[in-house]
């Protein structure tokens, strides 16, 4: 799949490029230090120029997304990402029996939970419980907010046990917490995923690459986070968008994510992207058209 013209954010730094993807507009802003009237009102200038501009960019990329093919955002396709994320997450492709899942995996992340696995250490724990308690409070997580704020960005469990475990077990099992875990997925993970790709010009494969990427390394700034490891791929090979090989811009990813894998976790088991991702692009199946073969873990996997 191939569009014309540059993706824009392709030459912009990667924390720009996240903050285009990952939050809305003007969720960017931060209050500044007081300034001088003049230099003030250049400033209002200059950040509603930036304003307009993300806002033109964004109308460009709405009209280009909505001219290609649904892509992974098809709901077979859809759902087939999620099946492959649970494979690799929870060693099962049933994703919808994952809702309740929680457990410290011992990798520097506290708590893994839930159907895409949100960490207590990872910031996207929090915000799926601060949006969930915004629209239903006094839920049996909301108390545990003050100790996911503190244990933020660390493996700690301080406050949480005893009890957390158990609240979020039981907070899984309603209707409201299950489609928040959906929501939040899709918000942070899925749609970003798929809007890039797609501005890449990447078809169903590439777009469920960037999505179990997000998933797996987050969608900070950080050195091994998503952003930091697209702007690598680009030194390397040039999108479809760009005018590149599909297949080569997809092996690129693939070299790099396995090795930023690594970097991270030496030790760590890298079929996700060995015995999943490469299989399906040697095979030449960018759309990810069925019947599909993987393994994970040693196991072995089929979707028909």
């Amino acid at each position: 799949m191939k569009r014309a013209g540059v993706l824009f954010l392709a030459v912009v730094p990667v924390v720009a490029t996240a903050v285009y993807f990952v939050l809305p507009s003007g969720a960017a802003d931060a209050p500044a230090a007081p300034a001088p009237a003049g230099a003030q009102s250049s400033r209002d200038d200059a950040k509603d120029r930036a304003e307009q501009d993300h806002e033109q960019q964004r109308d460009k990329d709405d009209e280009i997304i909505a001219s290609l093919p649904p892509g992974l955002a098809a709901p077979d396709k859809e759902e087939l990402a999620h099946r492959l994320v649970s494979s690799a997450e929870h060693s099962t492709t049933d994703w919808r029996s994952t809702y309740g899942m929680i457990e410290d995996r011992d990798d520097d992340c506290g708590y893994t939970a839930g159907i895409i696995g949100f960490c207590t250490g990872t910031h996207d724990l929090l915000t799926l419980v601060e949006h969930y308690t915004e629209s239903h409070p006094g839920n049996g997580l909301a108390r545990y907010l003050p100790a996911l704020r503190k244990v933020d960005g660390t493996d700690s469990h301080e406050g949480l046990d005893p009890g957390f475990t158990d609240a979020w077990k039981a907070e899984s099992e309603l209707p409201e917490f299950r489609a928040a875990q959906e929501e939040e997925r899709d918000r942070v993970y899925f749609e970003p995923a798929v809007r890039l790709a797609k501005l890449d010009g990447l078809g169903t494969l590439g777009q469920f690459a960037y999505y179990d990427a997000m998933v797996f390394h987050g969608t900070g700034t950080d050195e091994n986070g998503f952003y930091a490891l697209r702007e690598r791929v680009l030194r390397k090979a040039k999108t479809p968008a760009a005018g590149g090989s599909e297949k080569a811009y997809l092996d690129a990813f693939l070299d790099v994510r396995r090795a930023t894998m690594l970097t991270r976790y030496p030790d760590r088991d890298t079929s996700r992207v060995d015995t999943a991702q490469r299989r399906f692009l040697q095979a030449g199946n960018l759309e990810l058209d069925p019947p599909l073969t993987w393994e994970m873990y040693g196991d072995s996997y089929t979707s028909s």
